[in-house]
This record gives C-alpha cells, structure tokens and sequence, in this order.
C-alpha cells in the first residue's frame, strides 16, 4: 500500500455538466467553454445530435466523431478512443442519448427476462450505467458534458403586465445522482444565462453567468493549476526595459473582472478589488468609463451580500 502525500490539483482534471431545454445553447456554450479550458490543445467532440456541432466548425477548431450507436458501449468506445488519440478536452453532447438508450434496453430486458418487472431489470443495468461512468471518470483530459433537460412551459409578466409563455427546463434526463460524478454542474435557460449549481471550485457556487465562455473556462483551467508544485524561476540577469505604453483592459480583460466580482464571497475580497480597480486606473489599464462599470457592479455585489446577511439574521 502506497502511503500518503500532500494533496494538490497538479493532476486533477475537470468533469463539468451543462443542461437546459432546447434552444439553450448547450452545444455552443461547451464548445466556447471548452475553447477556454483546452488554452489551444486538441478538442474532441462526440457528437449524438445528428452533426448539430459540425455547424460551429466555422468558429471553433475541434475534430468530431458523429455518433451512430448511442448505447453505453458506443459511448465508452467514443471515450476511450479519445483517450487513445490523447485529447486535453473531450466534449460530449449528449449524455441524454445515452439515457434513453439505457431505459429502453431496461424495458426490453423487463419483457425478455423478468415478466415485465422494470424493477429487477435493473440487476443489468445499473451496471452498464456505472460503466459509462467510469469511463467519463477514467479520461485523462478534461471532460465537458451536456444533458437535456425535461421542458414545461409556464407564463410570466414583463413590466408592462403583460404574460408571455416562456420556456423553462427541469431536471436533466440522466440517470438519476449523475450530477455526483461532476465538480461543475450548471444549468442554462434559453436566454443563455448559467446558473451554477455545484462548483467544487468555491468561486461560481450559486452564480448567475450571462453567456459562459473562453473566460468562464480560462478560470476554471487557472484553478485545477493553482497550487501546482512548479521550480521557483531564477530571476533574469538583466532587467528587461519597460514597456513605454502601459497595456489597456480588452474586452476579455473586463469579462474576467466582470466575473471575479461575481464570484466573490466575502466584504473583505469586495474593498480588494476597489482599490485594485482604482490602482488600475491610475495607471491607465482601466478607462473612467470601464472602471465606473467595475466599480458599479462592487457597490452592487456589496447589496446584495448585505441583504443576503439580513436575511439569514
């Protein structure tokens, strides 16, 4: 028996889940979030939704395999030869496939073998649901799924009270405690809004995200490698000369700002990252119109945790 050793991240791997009704944008928002997660490395894509990510080729670089047999054996030999052509984020779309698959073999094993007891049909395949588990579990690179969820429709009012039916998904068709085997579980509505239900990462538990993307998943890739064991580097011989023009905020500079103060948690992380904002300015990172941007989304995230602890008083 090996003994213990400090735990890190050095190796760890992410298993992320987005569900949500048709029109959610599921397959775009992986592919955007998986862009982010890979930093260039090879993607691949199980496709189950009839080439639906073959679509997207003109924005993202990805290599898909178009699934035809969507049984747990087709799916864990789409896994597994990922594994073998050594890819850093393997994306799945869906998982809801392999679901229906599972319960149709259950209801034909209950006929066959058991005088139609569903129940007992289970003996099999709770095991072959285990075995595409495991197989999610066991791949050597990132792992982003997305599963449908079942869809109702009810009504709301917009501010001039008048109702429109809206579209709304409910839990994702899957075996039921799949959402176990994920750190990140987020479900999307059709105005691409995530909200993040499970975060083992402890900065987007309970976030509302608008369009989850490349920044969304640089910052999930920047917290498996934090804490990684790394040589310290020796300090350069030479000084490098500054840079006599000091670099701006870009739109993807702002967006991960935009989503560091969402995933803030405490008043002390909120006045750290004021005086930041001011500090940025000063030095000329930050616009006047993009640091009031910041700064009014401080003021607001600073309400809402105060009446959040008047709540819970």
């Amino acid at each position: 028996m090996a003994g213990f050793k400090k735990a890190t991240k050095a190796a760890a791997k992410l298993r992320a889940a987005v569900f949500g009704p048709s029109g959610a944008g599921k397959t775009f928002s992986g592919l955007r979030i998986a862009t982010g997660l890979a930093d260039g490395k090879p993607i691949a894509f199980i496709d189950t939704e009839r080439g639906s990510a073959s679509k997207y080729s003109d924005h993202f670089d990805f290599d898909v395999l178009e699934l035809d047999d969507k049984s747990i054996d087709g799916y864990v030999d789409a896994i597994q030869l990922a594994a073998a052509e050594g890819y850093e984020v393997l994306i799945i779309d869906s998982l809801s496939h392999a679901w229906q698959q599972l319960l149709e073999e259950i209801d034909k094993l209950a006929k066959a073998k058991y005088r139609g007891n569903t129940w007992s049909a289970w003996s099999e395949g709770t095991p072959l649901q285990r075995k595409l588990v495991d197989a999610i579990l066991n791949f050597p690179g990132h792992v982003l799924a997305t599963m449908r969820s079942k869809t109702e429709w009810q009504t709301s009012s917009d501010g001039s009270g008048k109702t429109r039916p809206v579209r709304v998904g409910l839990a994702p068709e899957q075996g039921k405690g799949v959402e176990y085997e994920f750190d990140l579980l987020m479900e999307i509505s059709t105005e691409h809004i995530g909200n993040v239900i499970k975060d083992r990462t402890g900065k987007f538990q309970d976030k509302l995200i608008d369009k989850p993307g490349e920044i969304f998943g640089t910052m999930l890739r920047e917290w498996l490698s934090d804490g990684d064991a790394k040589p310290a580097k020796k300090a350069a011989a030479k000084k490098s000369k500054p840079d006599p023009t000091p670099p701006m905020a870009d739109d993807a500079a702002m967006e991960k700002a935009r989503l560091a103060i969402v995933a803030a948690q405490t008043e002390a992380e909120l006045k750290k990252f004021t005086l930041a904002v001011h500090t940025r300015q000063d030095q000329g990172f930050y616009t006047s119109e993009q640091a009031k941007h910041l700064l009014d989304m401080l003021d607001e995230r600073a309400d809402a945790m105060a009446l959040a602890e008047e709540v819970t008083a």
